[in-house]
């Protein structure tokens, strides 16, 4: 019998990834993954791109390339995030194969079996799944419309038994789709400050904002240098370009840099060269920017279809938030009606979303949803909101 080891005992299969079967099926309206539409990909544009690179750039993306990531990218990635007041002259910054393997190289550098880990309450199903490979034990903390409970977080701080490490999404977050207030950013730093808790900030939505007034909310803690706290900032290209390409960062100080540079070496060695080519050219080209503005004008349509359907369609009693940027619309249902009652009869009619219990990081409440407004047109929504509002009734009237 193979002897397997004992951190692999604490994975399971994703039930979003186990979802995506479902989406294959004819006439399915999925709600359920966090992708772009294939629609809106800047094939055209990179097309371009690549055509008009010169034999040796066409080389070097065959090539491999160096562990940190290659040059020219660091350079124009950096200046690009330099633009949103980050510090990438002063730490360093990690090309990485997906922001998901820049959490999961933190995860390995920090953590020990047993180790504790502070998470949102939901939470990034991935980023879940990369702590409990280091067999952490994660304490899920309570989020409301602007961000983590600092009141849960000060207990945390204070314990006797201190968690390493505290993860968010502050920005358009997966899966509550709430962006967090400046005021409770600036509490959260006041509260971790000095505790020997490192903070990860993930940072894959914050570019999809769909509200100008909304920017100086987008401004990263990292940016703000707090004093007495380590940030690890990470972001990707998988929402702003195209998750094929497999690109992430990494920014963090040199000390916890040095670190995952040796981890990342024992993972993959380097990442793409080949993306990391399109990634830099789509940079410096400038084309990043209409691209992104493209993307926004998109989503926001949808995010609001989907909103006027919601509060059109559903029970008084259901709560939640029209977004402001991302992907997602989180649905709280009362709080004896389980989701995947309501999941088994959409189903039936042909519509698929996440159910709550996924992002919980005890796999328990389940009395909410995850809508994904990305990868479904107008028609789609149109369609597929009222069955899903429908269901939620039908399940409530058995109670």
């Amino acid at each position: 019998m193979p002897r397997f080891s004992s951190s692999i005992s604490s994975l399971r299969s994703s039930e979003i990834r186990d979802l995506m079967k479902l989406v294959t099926r004819p006439g399915i309206i999925s709600f359920a993954g966090g992708m772009p539409d294939n629609d809106l990909f800047p094939i055209s544009e990179v097309d371009e791109l690549f055509g008009r690179l010169d034999v040796l750039k066409k080389q070097q993306a065959f090539q491999y390339g160096p562990t940190p990531g290659l040059p020219s990218l660091l350079e124009s990635l950096g200046e690009f995030l330099a633009a949103r007041g980050l510090p990438t002259e002063r730490e360093r910054l990690m090309i990485t194969t997906g922001s998901q393997q820049a959490i999961s190289i933190l995860a390995r550098a920090f953590l020990d079996p047993g180790d504790r880990v502070l998470v949102e309450n939901p939470c990034f199903i991935g980023a879940l799944s990369a702590f409990k490979s280091c067999q952490a034990e994660l304490t899920g903390l309570s989020v409301d419309k602007e961000g983590i409970s600092i009141g849960d977080l000060d207990v945390e701080a204070n314990s006797t038994d201190p968690a390493k490490l505290l993860y968010i999404t502050p920005y358009f977050h997966n899966p509550g789709g709430i962006l967090y207030s400046m005021e409770r950013k600036r509490r959260l730093v006041e509260t971790l400050a000095w505790k020997d808790i490192v903070l990860i900030e993930d940072d894959a939505y914050g570019e999809l904002y769909f509200y100008e007034e909304d920017k100086p909310h987008l401004k990263p803690i990292k940016a703000e240098n707090p004093e007495g706290l380590d940030v690890c900032y990470t972001g990707s290209f998988s929402k702003i370009l195209g998750p094929g390409l497999r690109l992430g960062w990494l920014l963090a100080s040199e000390e916890i840099y040095e670190r995952c540079e040796l981890i990342k070496q024992s993972y993959d060695a380097c990442s793409p060269s080949f993306t990391q080519v399109i990634a830099d050219e789509f940079i410096r080209s400038g084309q990043i920017f209409p691209y992104m503005e493209r993307v926004r004008t998109e989503y926001r349509k949808r995010a609001l279809l989907m909103g006027d359907i919601l509060e059109a369609t559903l029970p008084t009693d259901v709560a939640w938030t029209r977004p402001r940027g991302g992907f997602y619309i989180w649905l709280a249902l009362p709080e004896h009606i389980d989701a995947s009652e309501v999941l088994e009869l959409s189903l039936e009619d042909g519509v698929v979303f996440v159910i709550g219990k996924t992002f919980d990081p005890q796999g328990r409440r389940n009395n909410t949803l995850r809508l994904s407004y990305c990868n479904t047109d107008a028609s789609q929504i149109e369609r597929g909101i009222p069955i899903i509002a429908s269901a939620i009734k039908k399940v409530m009237n058995r109670y």
